[in-house]
C-alpha cells in the first residue's frame, strides 16, 4: 500500500484513476491544476506522484523540477499526450521516473507504479513481521498467531508505515502528512483513536503494546 498523489485537469481520467488505485488499497489523493500540487508536494509527503503534463497555472515538468530540486525523493510518472523523443527526454531530465502516453491501459499505469515502488528506497512486496503479528501488502492481510485479524484501510496503512519504520518516533502531525489524506477534520485526535482501534486488535493482553506512546513526543513501533 502507498500513499499517492495524482495530478490530472481531464476529470474522467482522474476519476478512473483514483478509483482503480484506491481499489488496489493506495491511498489517493488528487489535484486538477499546477499551482495545488506543488503546494501538495511542499506540504504533504507522498510514496509516488503520477503528475500530468499539461496543467492549468504551471506544468507537470516545471512541477516536477522544482519537487526534484528542493529534495524531494517520491518517483513521479509522468503522463502525457507527448509522443516525440525531445519530449521524453525533456520529462526525464526535469527529474521524471518514468513516462506514459496518453491514451493508456489502466492495468499498464498500475503495473508502472508496482515496478517505481519495488525501487531499493520503496520497498513494498516483503511480508512484514513484528512479534506475532505479519502484514503482507501485496494481498491486504494482517495475521496474528497465525490467524487473520480484519483492520479498516486506515488501520492497515497505519500499521503497514510502523512496520516499514520500527523504532522511528512519529508525531501525530508526521503520521497525518504520510497515511491520511489533506481532508478537512482529519487532526491528532483523528490518529489517537485509529491507534487506539489498532492496538485492541493486534495488541496481547498481559504484553506491553507493539505501538507505543513516548511521551510528549509521538509514536513508535517497538520491535522489541
Amino acid at each position: 500500500m502507498a500513499k499517492i498523489l495524482v495530478v490530472e485537469d481531464d476529470l474522467t481520467v482522474c476519476t478512473i484513476i483514483e478509483d482503480w488505485l484506491t481499489h488496489q488499497h493506495h491511498t489517493v489523493e488528487v489535484s486538477h491544476n499546477g499551482l495545488e500540487a506543488d503546494h501538495y508536494l511542499k506540504t504533504y509527503q507522498y510514496d509516488v506522484v503520477v503528475l500530468d503534463w499539461g496543467l492549468p497555472d504551471l506544468s507537470g515538468v516545471e512541477i516536477c523540477k522544482r519537487y526534484k530540486s528542493s529534495g524531494g525523493r517520491a518517483p513521479v510518472l509522468m503522463l502525457t499526450g507527448k509522443h516525440d523523443i525531445e519530449d521524453k527526454e525533456e520529462g526525464f531530465n526535469a527529474g521524471a521516473d518514468d513516462y506514459l502516453t496518453k491514451p493508456f491501459d489502466i492495468k499498464e499505469l498500475s503495473a508502472r507504479i508496482r515496478a517505481l515502488l519495488r525501487r531499493p528506497t520503496n520497498v513494498y512486496d516483503n511480508i512484514l513481521s513484528i512479534r506475532n503479528v505479519s502484514l503482507d501488502p501485496n494481498n491486504h492481510i494482517v495475521t496474528k498467531d497465525g490467524e487473520t485479524i480484519k483492520l479498516t484501510p486506515k488501520e492497515f496503512a497505519v500499521l503497514e508505515f510502523f512496520m516499514r519504520n520500527p523504532n522511528k518516533v512519529f508525531k501525530a502531525d508526521a503520521l497525518l502528512d504520510h497515511v491520511w489524506n489533506s481532508e478537512a477534520g482529519s487532526g491528532p485526535e483523528t490518529v489517537r483513536t485509529c491507534i487506539k482501534r489498532l492496538r485492541r486488535q493486534i495488541d496481547t493482553q498481559g504484553q506491553s503494546s507493539i505501538i507505543e506512546n513516548v511521551h510528549g513526543v509521538g509514536y513508535k513501533l517497538a520491535s522489541e
